[in-house]
């Protein structure tokens, strides 16, 4: 027992090596087989991608509403419809607007909170009223939807920077986005 414990003791236990040596170049044979195994993974990932983008290129005809027992893929909130949206829209937007008060007083902070409190649920209603749009009727609708929330996005960075010129700027195009808006509507 006195001959184990300081070989057990020691930092650094000696190491018993193999035999051979670990650095033998690999055969031919073996590389063959090494290349093959290889070429089959990824023959198999290739497969599998290939098969998921045509299920997803198939989409309206796998994952129809009918087909998937009523499963909605969509963006839009479950319980809000169409006609609720087009009720509400004009108050969020009024919100989104008010934050003007916030911003001439400069109190930067509120201001981004608020914000970002209308301009979520301006964008929820927005995105259930595009979807409910026949197709010819959202690429508009959309392109007002990129304006207005790009520059809601601009504008919560400046109030973070506290830059009052790139403020103002991103404040103005939202309101003339939201008139264009609502013009359509």
């Amino acid at each position: 027992m006195m001959a184990i414990r300081p070989l057990v003791s020691q930092a650094n236990p000696p190491r018993i090596s193999p035999p051979y040596s670990r650095h033998i170049k690999p055969s031919l044979e073996t590389r063959e087989i090494a290349l093959k195994a290889l070429h089959s993974k990824l023959s198999r990932r290739i497969g599998a991608i290939a098969t998921l983008a045509s299920v997803l290129l198939a989409g309206d005809a796998i994952f129809n509403k009918d087909f998937a027992n009523g499963l909605d893929f969509s963006m839009v909130a479950p319980e809000q419809t169409v006609e609720e949206a087009e009720s509400v829209i004009r108050g969020h937007a009024r919100e989104l607007v008010e934050v003007k008060a916030l911003l001439d007083s400069q109190s930067w902070g509120v201001a981004q909170k608020e914000l970002r409190r209308s301009s979520s649920r301006l964008k929820q209603d927005l995105f259930t009223i595009i979807q409910s749009k026949p197709g010819r009727e959202r690429p508009p609708l959309r392109k007002l939807y990129e304006v207005i929330f790009s520059n809601v996005s601009n504008l919560d960075f400046a109030a973070r920077d506290e830059n009052a010129s790139l403020v103002w700027e991103s404040y103005k195009k939202i309101v003339v986005a939201l008139d264009d808006l609502f013009s359509i509507i």
